[in-house]
């Protein structure tokens, strides 16, 4: 599952914020934000988010007999 069912307040992730640029969103509510900080009128756009990517396997334990037959 990419995207958890609680998904934290942040003006990143709010439909009605637009980004400035990396630590800046422009909220039509409140203006110029943070996009760490979030207020009462938030609304999710899972659009806007992007998962952390997935953690890669570690195949440095297995030996080469587990992959023969």
């Amino acid at each position: 599952m990419l995207f958890t069912k609680k998904i934290e307040a942040r003006c990143d992730y709010c439909e009605r914020g637009t980004p400035l640029g990396e630590n800046k969103v422009l909220c039509i509510k409140k203006g110029v934000m943070s996009p760490d900080s979030s207020c009462r009128k938030f609304r999710y756009d899972p659009l806007k988010r992007t998962p952390p990517r997935p953690a890669l396997p570690d195949f440095s334990r297995l030996k080469d007999s587990d992959f023969t037959l």
